[in-house]
């Protein structure tokens, strides 16, 4: 690679690292004017709309409201998600192809689409607007991601792990159990943060579903129609923080687990 081509793709890399970060930087600094409207100059500092955060009850409802939807929808895709890679890696079977194609369907059809269908879906079954439903739509949607990356995990599980198993007299059950699982968890765990993620941000499947008490992200939408305001940045900013917190953990935790599993 010549010296031009480097400092192309370094002023490429550059550019992208600007044009990503350069906005949530504005977010965040927004959140500290001591005004009620977006703008430069900021000339004073305030504290008050992230202490405001913390004491608005309606907010921190909706935040709760909101992990708690991201954390059930995330186990069951984890355990619907695992169940259809380990078929899928593991046994060969007739219509293997229509499975694994109706497996990543749903990350696979618009958001929009999505949701309107899962709308009318749950008319017709009788499901009123609300937690259910959207845990319902956000599991479905989450399956195909856990499965793809327990597929891909299972692809470097060595088989003669689980035949010393079965030689020692271990059945299938105790075999996953005791081979199969240990070895998935990092790809558990960073299925499970994505997924975690995807729920927690997810909007139009949240709107189409949602029933008197609205997630985060529709919130959010419910304030930005009255225009914008550093309360709104707050929300976004402490939002932001935790996720990436999150996402750091997740990541260190999948590498240590890695190495030991090796």
């Amino acid at each position: 690679m010549t010296r031009s081509h480097r400092v192309l793709l370094s002023v490429i890399f550059w550019a992208f690292v600007v044009y990503l970060f350069v906005p949530l930087v504005l977010m965040v600094v927004m959140g500290f004017k001591d005004s009620k409207f977006i703008g430069f100059p900021i000339r004073s500092w305030t504290l008050d709309w992230y202490l405001g955060v913390f004491a608005d009850t309606d907010v921190i409802f909706t935040f709760s409201y909101s992990v708690a939807i991201a954390i059930i929808s995330t186990l069951i895709s984890i355990v619907m998600g695992t169940w259809l890679a380990v078929l899928l890696a593991r046994d060969k079977f007739a219509g293997r192809a229509a499975v694994y194609a109706l497996m990543i369907l749903p990350a696979l059809v618009p958001g929009i689409i999505s949701a309107i269908a899962f709308r009318i879906y749950a008319r017709q079954l009788g499901i009123e607007p609300g937690m259910f439903a959207i845990i319902w739509a956000h599991a479905v949607h989450n399956v195909p991601f856990v499965s793809l990356v327990v597929i891909a995990r299972l692809s470097t599980l060595p088989k003669s792990m689980g035949e010393a198993a079965r030689d020692l007299g271990a059945d299938p059950f105790v075999t996953f159990m005791r081979i199969t699982l240990p070895y998935l968890k990092p790809a558990l765990i960073g299925a499970g943060i994505f997924c975690l993620l995807l729920s927690f941000d997810d909007f139009v499947r949240s709107f189409f579903l949602g029933g008197y008490d609205p997630t985060l992200p529709v919130l959010i939408f419910a304030m930005l129609r009255s225009g914008m305001s550093p309360e709104i940045n707050a929300i976004a900013t402490v939002a932001l923080v935790l996720t990436a917190v999150l996402g750091v953990w997740a990541e260190r935790s999948s590498r240590r687990m890695k190495k030991d599993s090796q």
